[in-house]
């Protein structure tokens, strides 16, 4: 079939944010908002699950440090222990006009996550995730077009304060969760916007791992701890066993910006090394879990498979021999993670800032093949249009199986005057027992007769992609959506979009 049609995509929409943003975005309301106390939300959580312990899932923070210009050489100069007092004081009097042009000298297609709304989140995932045994972070710390911004606001930087300045921003977000939840382990992967030089750009064995490898392996247990951050400074990764009630679970965390399509060096050059690396050492760890009997989790940043959105987007017609659009430069990490899906219980990226499932097929050579379910987690960034968004999860400790997942969103797009409630339940929306691989092959080969998009699932689907619901979107690419569901190759997606599969 000829794929070509009008397709309503998310650039074309998000650069426009809703009327009301550009009424909110004053000075004034700002002023108001810190001089009124967001500590007191209404608590809006619900009894966990029996048999279950609660996990909060956050992706795609995308912290602005740049929201307040005037305030940047503060934040570059204080330690993060200082940052929230100088972001919380009053704003600058030409902080929105300073803000707009840097954003508009940037080229950015929208806003990130101000303070204001990061500290609005904070305060919701207090009320909403108190109890949670452990938090997941799934990569994308730093804002957007940072390299861009920082060279405007610092141009005069000396060698070395940019990368003092990222390293900084994780740290300050990453705290802030843990301050937010005292005592609930933060684990967090990079995304390909956390660099020291660029977007989709890192050196692997460098500085930058090595700083912040300190402070996302600090709720690494003491005998794990060394291994931990020996390996996070060589690549980014690491390996936990998670806390108690979850009884022989491992949490195996990948920096993959090593493997996306578009990865280069500092210096600009293809490397490819790294990713074989990784590779290896995580094939090296879920063969260690499977000869403990350890479940395994597995969390990072940029989904295995097809973009279905660009590939849409960029009106490929896929039937003539035409490639999609991939997200990774090679199919290893999917055929790695699919090899081991009786060890791996679930597989968390991010990165789309959409809310979304998937489904690594099983590898059929195997005795016992198991296909391996995986959860996309949407953003807290609202720079697509979308509405910020946390995800509260109930697992069952025993076999680390994700059983529910309510996902929490805000009212509005700057957190000022937001409220935050529960935008979906997983179980209540697609009427299924829990997010184990059979109940999603069940799901999905639903959305596969269904191209129309008419039953209750895929209409639910449709709907909470975007959080705060912009149907359209997808509506306009679900065929695309429905092959990337399973389908990690070029090679079987293409025959899943021409009718051959």
């Amino acid at each position: 079939m000829r794929l070509s049609f009008i397709l309503f995509t998310l650039e074309s929409t998000s650069g426009a944010l809703p009327a009301m943003a550009s009424g909110i975005r004053t000075s004034r309301l700002v002023s108001a908002l810190l001089l009124v106390s967001v500590a007191a939300l209404p608590s809006f959580s619900q009894p966990t699950a029996p048999g279950t312990a609660p996990v909060l899932m956050v992706s795609d923070i995308h912290f602005e440090p740049f929201w307040d210009p005037a305030k940047a050489a503060e934040l570059a100069a204080a330690p993060t222990s200082g940052w929230q007092a100088i972001l919380a004081s009053a704003p600058s009097p030409d902080r929105e006009t300073r803000f707009d042009a840097l954003q508009q000298a940037c080229q950015t297609r929208g806003d990130d996550t101000s303070y204001p709304l990061f500290a609005s989140s904070l305060n919701a995932m207090k009320a909403d995730a108190a109890g949670a045994k452990f938090v997941t972070v799934s990569g994308d710390l730093i804002s957007h077009a940072f390299t861009c911004k920082f060279a405007r606001v610092f141009p005069n930087a000396k060698p070395g304060e940019y990368s003092a300045f990222a390293e900084k921003i994780i740290e300050f977000v990453v705290n802030s969760l843990r301050n937010a939840l005292p005592g609930v382990p933060v684990y967090a992967s990079l995304g390909n916007n956390d660099s020291d030089c660029g977007d989709y750009q890192l050196d692997a064995n460098n500085g930058f791992l090595n700083d912040t490898g300190k402070v996302l392996t600090a709720d690494v247990s003491a005998a794990e701890s060394k291994l931990a951050r020996r390996n996070f400074a060589i690549g980014g990764n690491f390996s936990v066993t998670l806390p108690a009630p979850f009884a022989h679970t491992r949490l195996i965390v990948l920096d993959d910006v090593f493997m996306a399509r578009n990865y280069q060096t500092c210096a600009g050059k293809d490397d490819p090394s790294e990713a074989k690396r990784q590779i290896a050492w995580l094939h090296s760890e879920l063969d260690r879990a499977r000869r403990e009997k350890e479940k395994v989790w597995v969390i990072a940043h940029i989904p295995p498979g097809v973009d279905p959105h660009s590939t849409a987007a960029k009106g490929k017609n896929l039937c003539t021999g035409n490639s999609p659009t991939m997200f990774l430069s090679s199919g290893d990490l999917p055929e790695m993670l699919a090899a081991y899906g009786d060890v791996i219980s679930l597989a968390i990226f991010a990165h789309t800032h959409m809310d979304e499932m998937r489904l690594f097929p099983p590898v059929m050579s195997l005795e016992t093949p198991q296909p391996v379910p995986v959860k996309l987690v949407p953003s807290i960034s609202p720079i697509d249009g979308n509405n910020p968004s946390f995800t509260v999860a109930q697992v069952d400790p025993g076999t680390a199986t994700l059983v529910d997942y309510r996902v929490i969103a805000a009212s509005n797009q700057t957190g000022i005057g937001a409220t935050w409630s529960q935008e979906y339940d997983y179980a209540q929306a697609f009427s299924e027992p829990s997010f184990s691989a059979s109940a999603l092959g069940n799901l999905i080969a639903e959305f596969k007769a269904d191209p129309g998009a008419k039953t209750p699932a895929s209409q639910a689907y449709i709907r909470n992609y975007f959080v705060g619901d912009r149907s359209a979107v997808l509506t306009s690419f679900w065929p695309f959506e429905i092959c990337a569901l399973t389908n990690f190759t070029a090679k079987n997606y293409r025959a899943c979009m021409c009718g051959s599969q």
